[in-house]
């Protein structure tokens, strides 16, 4: 067994300062507007969160960092990077997927679904995104690696800090400081690596061929990743970021939270080796949770701004239970609503599936059905009809309505197709191309249609006075591949003068 003065020494090597013991200090002393931030020194810990939070880091840096070097083979011409955002060519690659700027939609449907898919995971599980897979929190984490395997743990690091200036201290910062900055310029290299095709950008990136906004797009996020991620740490959480105020609406009593139990743990008090639990909470009192916080937070102080729900402090705990013998999960994942049925005496149930998650997850899933609905039923051929509005209409010699229309052609397929319009409703409309060898008006016209282009064509419509009733009918135009019969269609508006 293990006493209680081992496990003070263990994690009390240096004074237990807390964030809200300074802010206590402060408010007593002054009240500047300026808030200067107080270092915190999170201690190393061991357990079931922190390899998950290994596991969460070493596939989202992987993603990342290594995504713009993967291949994939699209054919002769055509870039062979798996995952592209092609801006001179408009294009969006993604492995099989092509992308067109018309169909941007696809991206807010993306979007939307993201932040319902954070809606559900918060009313479950609270500020899970924050804790494991949030860029800062991954970043940050890495950040810290780096400082723990430079400096040392959390007693070493304070001690380092206290210590006045040497060449071993100057030596050991700026190798910290220089691993962060390699890190940072390699997160902004990584990210221009997506905009252009990755190897030819890398070479002339070294050489010093690369476009100006390469450079300086590596330069911002070479500030921001080194700020945020090793100097501003935990105050981008607090001070920066939105998203700690908004999840309140998220919650509710049976959200799954980071909860030091009250009704198990207190009155804490110290413990040595063979004294008996009774009467008392199970809490030791040791701190071990407070210096594996990278907030620098009490968690028995109850839910805070600050708590990422990292669960670091989980893993701190269950390792004190362990060595002293009580039962691991004084700190654990609860609601509030479970807390209080225990104090009551009543059964403690946590309740996942309720009314707010199983509407966050319908509606998840149904828009992620819709935008699968429509990505299945996407075809290659797609057309854009914009009518002329100055003159609005043209009235001919035959006493016929004319109107102009700039007609778009989307041929997403990579061979040459040859395809006809018509006119579908109403019956008796003609058209002409402006600039076809054909000058007389026609049921329909033929275009060749160059492969993975957009081509524009300025389009003329006439219909008889007889035929036209309002001073807006409607118009339907049908394009029609002559090869395997995929059609597009788009619904118009033909103007003529007021009845």
């Amino acid at each position: 067994m293990t006493t209680e003065t081992e496990i003070a020494q263990d994690h009390n090597t240096a004074p237990d300062i807390t964030r809200h013991d300074v802010e206590a200090v402060n408010k007593s002393e002054n009240r500047s507007l300026y808030k200067k931030r107080v270092k915190i020194h999170p201690k190393r810990v061991w357990g079931t969160f922190r390899k998950l939070k290994w596991w969460i880091m070493a596939i989202t840096l992987g993603i990342y960092y290594i995504t713009p070097w993967i291949r994939w083979d699209r054919g002769i011409g055509n870039p062979d990077q798996a995952v592209l955002i092609d801006f001179p060519h408009r294009r969006f690659y993604f492995f099989f997927i092509e992308i067109w700027p018309q169909e941007v939609y696809y991206f807010a449907g993306l979007l939307i679904m993201a932040a319902v898919g954070l809606f559900l995971v918060t009313s479950v599980f609270g500020r899970a995104w924050c804790g494991y897979a949030c860029p800062q929190t991954v970043w940050t984490d890495l950040f810290i690696w780096v400082e723990r395997f430079v400096e040392g743990d959390r007693a070493a690091r304070i001690r380092l800090d206290k210590a006045p200036m040497s060449v071993w201290k100057a030596a050991k910062r700026v190798i910290k400081h220089t691993i962060w900055l390699l890190i940072s310029v390699a997160t902004g290299g990584a990210w221009i690596f997506y905009f252009a095709d990755a190897p030819t950008l890398a070479q002339d990136f070294i050489l010093l061929d690369a476009q100006p906004v390469a450079y300086i797009t590596v330069a911002v996020l070479t500030f921001t990743t080194y700020s945020l991620g090793g100097l501003m740490r935990e105050q981008v959480c607090t001070y920066m970021c939105p998203w700690p105020r908004i999840q309140g609406a998220m919650m509710d009593e049976h959200s799954l939270t980071v909860t030091y139990k009250h009704d198990r743990g207190e009155p804490r008090a110290p413990y040595k080796k063979g004294e008996t639990f009774e009467n008392r909470g199970d809490c030791v009192d040791c701190k071990a949770c407070v210096v594996a916080c990278p907030a620098g937070i009490d968690i028995r102080d109850g839910q805070q701004l600050e708590c990422i729900t990292c669960a670091l402090c989980i893993d701190a705990c269950d390792d004190v239970m362990s060595r002293i013998g009580r039962p691991r999960g004084l700190i654990d994942y609860d609601s509030v609503a479970a807390m209080n049925a225990r104090v009551e005496g009543k059964p403690a149930k946590l309740k996942p599936i309720r009314f707010r998650t199983v509407a966050y997850f319908c509606l998840w899933a149904a828009i992620g059905l819709f935008m699968l609905f429509v990505f299945v039923g996407r075809t290659e051929l797609d057309i854009n009809v914009l009518r002329d509005r100055n003159p609005i209409y043209t009235k001919l010699a035959d006493g016929s309505i004319q109107n102009a229309y700039t007609f778009k052609i989307l041929n997403k397929a990579r061979i040459e197709r040859s395809v006809f319009l018509e006119i579908t409703e109403p019956q008796g409309a003609r058209m002409k191309v402006v600039g076809a060898a054909d000058t007389e008006p026609a049921m329909t016209a033929l275009f060749d249609l160059n492969p993975d282009t957009l081509q524009s064509f300025r389009l003329l419509v006439q219909m008889p006075s007889d035929m036209i009733d309002d001073e807006a009918t409607d118009i339907t135009f049908q394009l029609r591949d002559m090869s395997n019969g995929e059609t597009a269609t788009y619904d118009s508006v033909f103007r003529a003068p007021e009845r």
